[in-house]
């Protein structure tokens, strides 16, 4: 099974952004990871794209799962590994 394409959108100093981004190396999968700090235009698109304001959001092969405590949520019921194609 291939690895899925994990996108992460953040902004510097951001707290959240920082436990997301460990919560991932965690689970040892490659993350790129987007920086939407001072970009009004990729925040629009991201707004648009989840209906949030707020970073960061993490999308698992182009399919938005949430911000921080959704991927703990997620991780909590054992639903993000497999996800991630480790279960």
């Amino acid at each position: 099974m291939p690895t899925p394409h994990v996108k992460i959108y953040i902004r510097q100093w951001c707290g959240y952004c920082t436990l997301a981004l460990r919560l991932l190396a965690e689970k040892r999968v490659p993350v790129e990871q987007i920086d939407t700090t001072g970009d009004q235009a990729l925040r629009d698109w991201l707004y648009k794209a989840t209906l949030r304001t707020t970073v960061p959001q993490v999308f698992i092969d182009d399919r938005p799962v949430g911000g921080y405590d959704d991927l703990v949520a997620l991780d909590n019921t054992g639903e993000l590994d497999r996800l991630l194609g480790l279960a």
